[in-house]
């Protein structure tokens, strides 16, 4: 229907393919509609039996029952699935063999040319490597390709020691992943790394992220499952969870002694959350001072905290804009969204204050000052929001700068910030393509050494500043910019 090759799900009542959720859902529409009879009308013994339920990923083989919502290594007693699965495997050796000259054609001229650039009239290599969609794991890619373009904290992934996990028959690759398979021996920090030293290496074809999506099922349920995941929601507890991890440490050498092998990390530079200080916070933390006002005794209460990042409202006169013309009114743009996130608010009812002079709830006002950027600033612009029944997106375009961001005038000292501390450019832009937070499509636009990606699942393309800055935005990543050499001292 949808004329899509992506993700394909080969129906194993019927025999029919479809696209999976990510792509147009079509796959999920097949289950819901063979439902409908059940449902709606009198049952019948032969509507009973036949439930269509039960589909296999044509890419991975993998087997998923929407009833159960989760991936199923169950078989037949006539072992049916793993027929259907050497079968897919024959047509795909098959056809590989087959097309041989052909691929070996398209690599040599398509392919390759499509990794070649000119930059300065020298012909250079496309270094960048996509990552694999594992079903519908397209969110999770757009975060992993973003922070992997995040240079001091990507780098400190891949310069850790190799962690070693051999635990009997779990150890080496896992083709089928269950709720109930595996050991608990399993790094979240370990697979992280592998994963961003496989990226930027040249590669042409896509790296599968298998035993990263495996650890992330072990230890963020959450996660588990054929349906579209929140890129934001993910990306929260893959720092939470890198986070914990790395304070406990691992294969041995403790998390401090691994801290203090990174000289660009002092203790000076981190903030803390949720215990001891890590290379998450370290780039990603920073703190917020909440100021809150009775406005019947005039008591202020001050409270000072963390944040990984920034979820930012679309102020409500720019919802209703659809297009990027904005030619019915002023254009949404970033500054309109950190200034709504800042200003002074009064609580509405629901959010009294409980006010220690007055000995009860009072009405009150809030104001967030930042009292300490961080070294990357993460901004969620909060497109998802929740009606009586549902929850609608926000397509408002939101205007944002690619370089120069200046966050001085939040700081609550801004006299005693640097004159380049308060500036960010940059780096990285996560995209929610589609209508819902339960559809549609993550990709991410990222820079590195002055060019920018565009980053598909698999495909990884150049493009260009004037399309990065037309995207409506979901996640923006900024890295604060470097004072230029001698700047100190002066």
């Amino acid at each position: 229907v949808c004329r899509s090759n992506k993700s394909p799900w080969v129906c194993l009542t019927c025999s029919s393919v479809h696209c999976g959720r990510y792509v147009n859902g079509h796959a999920k529409k097949h289950y819901e509609d063979a439902q409908i009879p059940m449902t709606n009308h009198k049952k019948t013994e032969k509507q009973e039996k036949v439930q269509h339920t039960v589909c296999m990923d044509c890419s991975s083989y993998s087997t998923y029952c929407y009833r159960c919502d989760d991936f199923v290594v169950n078989d037949t007693k006539l072992g049916l699935v793993q027929k259907v699965r050497e079968h897919l495997q024959n047509l795909e050796n098959s056809a590989f063999t087959s097309d041989r000259h052909r691929k070996r054609k398209l690599l040599e001229n398509s392919s390759l040319n499509s990794k070649l650039l000119k930059v300065n009239g020298s012909t250079t290599a496309l270094c960048a490597t996509g990552l694999r969609n594992l079903g519908n794991t397209c969110f999770m890619n757009a975060i992993l390709q973003s922070l992997s373009n995040i240079q001091q904290f990507c780098c400190y992934f891949k310069e850790l020691p190799a962690v070693e996990l051999r635990n009997g028959k779990t150890a080496g690759r896992r083709t089928y992943h269950t709720r109930s398979q595996g050991d608990n021996n399993v790094s979240l920090v370990e697979e992280f790394r592998k994963t961003l030293c496989a990226l930027w290496q040249g590669s042409q074809t896509a790296f599968s992220p298998e035993s990263l999506f495996y650890v992330v099922w072990k230890i963020m349920p959450n996660f588990r499952g054929y349906q579209q995941q929140d890129a934001h929601e993910f990306m929260r507890y893959l720092l939470d969870h890198l986070h914990l991890e790395l304070q406990g440490g691992f294969n041995g050498v403790s998390r401090s002694v691994i801290l203090q092998e990174n000289s660009n990390l002092s203790a000076g530079n981190k903030c803390c959350i949720n215990g001891a200080s890590t290379v998450v916070t370290a780039i990603f933390g920073g703190i917020l001072q909440n100021e809150v006002n009775c406005l019947i005794c005039g008591t202020e209460s001050r409270k000072f905290d963390p944040f990984l990042d920034l979820s930012l409202d679309i102020p409500s006169q720019f919802r209703n804009k659809r297009t990027k013309n904005q030619e019915s009114g002023p254009m949404c743009t970033l500054r309109d969204c950190l200034r709504s996130f800042t200003d002074l608010e009064e609580l509405d009812e629901t959010e009294l204050y409980m006010c220690h002079k007055c000995k009860k709830k009072q009405k009150s006002t809030k104001k967030f000052w930042i009292q300490k950027l961080p070294k990357v600033l993460c901004l969620h612009l909060k497109r998802f929001h929740w009606t009586a029944y549902l929850r609608n997106k926000v397509d408002t375009y939101v205007e944002f700068p690619l370089r120069g961001l200046d966050m001085k005038c939040y700081l609550l000292e801004p006299e005693n910030s640097g004159p380049e501390s308060c500036l960010y450019d940059l780096v990285a832009v996560v995209v929610h393509h589609g209508s819902g937070v339960g559809s549609g499509h993550y990709t991410a636009y990222a820079a590195h050494e002055g060019r920018w990606f565009h980053f598909n699942d698999s495909t990884v393309t150049l493009t260009d500043e004037e399309t990065v800055g037309k995207a409506k935005a979901y996640i923006l990543f900024y890295v604060e910019r470097q004072a230029k050499p001698g700047a100190e001292k002066l």
